[in-house]
């Protein structure tokens, strides 16, 4: 199949697309360029992230339904334990990035200064590398941890790539974005949330089920991408019952998730499901 090649970007804060010409397999010599088709380009921007006028964090984003950004991230990222602790959420948008600013309860922003604080140090000792590693594989409290959940019917589960395909709009237009979606114990496609980042997807479905009062250890999340500890970590600390992945999990995410309590199921392209945790009798046990 012939290469695609951009000619020029259409800038744009909010949309983007380019000119774009096919090449020939043996190079673009005596290409046709007046044969230019538009194609859409997934959006990014730089989104900077404060809370109560502290810098926190600059992430590269698709800068959409970022309040559910706002507090899945905070949720995923231990800086809050619950939505209502977020008091405001404000965006400004600026021509290639945005400002969000969170607005924290007095408890909540206590919390992350002290967390903050932890995480700085002198370095000579390697004391804030040990630290560091201490905070990134820091496992929630064992009383919160309880007994698998029962796992999804193998028809909720079989539709998982029908329903991406159905509910992605981002992708159909620029082809080069991740997804996360939750579907209900009764098998309905309640929301999904697409971002160029993976970890970003799952935030924003995150805090958006946050905000509409549904309960996560119920159904299941879906996630197009590989899945990693990172992606497994942000779904025990929101609460989900069940996280399924298009792409085999990693070894540390499965041992993450069994430890936890967390169903971690991979979804082949063929269509069977195959359960990581929890553990099955056999090395992979197929749904």
């Amino acid at each position: 199949m012939p290469e695609c090649q951009s000619v020029d970007a259409i800038p744009g804060s909010r949309e983007a697309g380019t000119d774009t010409y096919c090449l020939p397999e043996g190079g673009d010599s005596g290409a046709d360029r007046s044969q230019a088709h538009r194609q859409g380009l997934a959006q990014e921007a730089a989104i900077a992230i404060s809370y109560n006028g502290l810098n926190h964090a600059v992430m590269m984003a698709t800068p959409d339904n970022l309040a559910d950004f706002a507090v899945g991230f905070s949720i995923s990222n231990r800086v809050i334990d619950s939505p209502d602790q977020i008091l405001d959420i404000s965006v400004d948008y600026q021509q290639h990035s945005a400002c969000l600013e969170i607005t924290l309860v007095q408890r909540a922003l206590h919390g992350l200064k002290a967390m903050r604080r932890n995480l700085a140090g002198s370095g000579s000792c390697g004391l804030c590398g040990t630290e560091a590693l201490q905070q990134a594989l820091l496992r929630p409290p064992a009383n919160s941890i309880g007994p698998n959940r029962p796992l999804p019917p193998q028809a909720h589960l079989r539709s998982v790539r029908e329903r991406f395909q159905q509910v992605q709009k981002h992708r159909h237009h620029s082809g080069a974005m991740h997804a996360a979606l939750y579907v209900s114990s009764h098998g309905q496609t309640l929301l999904c949330r697409e971002d160029i980042g993976r970890h970003n997807a799952l935030d924003k479905l995150l805090g958006a089920c946050f905000r509409q009062g549904i309960a996560l250890e119920q159904g299941f999340v879906a996630v197009t991408s590989r899945c990693g500890l990172e992606l497994v970590q942000k779904a025990v600390r929101a609460g989900v019952g069940t996280l399924v992945s298009l792409s085999a999990p990693s070894d540390f995410s499965v041992r993450w998730a069994r430890d936890c309590g967390l169903n971690l199921l991979h979804q082949t392209a063929r269509g069977e499901g195959r359960i990581y945790s929890p553990a099955p009798e056999s090395d992979e046990e197929c749904l």
